[in-house]
């Protein structure tokens, strides 16, 4: 398939780079409850070869463990510490908890843990120590952000960042604390300064019922943050993936 980059929906994305394949926060059906996945599931047949899944934290809609269990061979796990027992459950391949500022090597790939501003709790018994941003490092540099507040080591990527994966919204009634609504997160594409921004996080899940009442509630933040981008840093290219829809990585598609 060469070099590319496919938005499965929600925060989940795939990177194929430099032979290797890197799976986010793979949420693959509907969430538990009633918070339902309005996007088609991707086939899971098609998530063959993975090299290794990055979990950004523990929350329902990040960590899915009946996701995990359909994901086919034995890909690493990274995960924040202290999720790595709740991960193991899947019984996929090698289990490594990262702090921000780790780096682990996976073919001709760094994969380095970001700091994440937002919440660390699972539950009441589980919680980490962090949640994590990643960024993935070898001809081209993408930056998945998870979920995340605006915070001031952002610019520590500045010239480092050549696509990043920006959450813009959610999936409930409002926005809670620690995530980006489109204007922050085009503060953030400002800050980071990639040659491309994506938003993710975005139009994949909803509270039961409310699709055909609230509908342009859930999708208008991906064309919301394409506005801030063009005002707030213009020097920022935007491009909307929906669910399934890819673009290609390497100098010729990035500019």
């Amino acid at each position: 398939m060469g070099d590319r980059l496919t938005f499965l929906g929600h925060s989940t994305v795939l990177v194929d780079l430099d032979g290797v394949r890197v799976l986010t926060d793979p949420l693959l059906g509907h969430m538990t409850g009633v918070i339902r996945r309005q996007v088609p599931v991707w086939p899971p047949g098609t998530l063959t070869g993975l090299d290794v899944v990055f979990i950004s934290h523990g929350h329902w809609d990040h960590l899915d463990i009946s996701s995990l269990r359909t994901l086919p061979g034995r890909p690493a796990l990274i995960v924040p510490v202290g999720l790595g027992r709740i991960v193991a459950k899947a019984s996929l391949g090698p289990v490594h908890e990262l702090r921000a500022g780790d780096r682990l090597q996976i073919g001709d790939l760094t994969l380095e843990a970001v700091h994440a501003e937002h919440g660390r709790r699972r539950s009441l018994f589980t919680t980490s120590e962090d949640a994590l941003g990643v960024l993935v490092t070898g001809s081209t540099g993408v930056y998945f952000a998870g979920d995340t507040e605006l915070f001031p080591a952002m610019t520590d990527l500045t010239g480092r960042v050549d696509v990043a994966l920006l959450p813009v919204g959610g999936w409930g009634p409002r926005l809670g604390v620690g995530h980006m609504d489109p204007g922050r997160a085009a503060e953030a594409a400002g800050r980071i300064s990639p040659a491309v921004a994506i938003p993710i996080h975005w139009g994949t899940l909803y509270p039961l019922g409310l699709r055909r009442l609230a509908s342009r509630r859930f999708e208008r933040p991906a064309p919301a943050f394409r506005a801030a981008v063009a005002a707030r840093a213009p020097g920022v290219e935007v491009r909307i993936l929906e669910p399934g829809e890819s673009m290609e990585l390497g100098r010729g598609a990035i500019r």
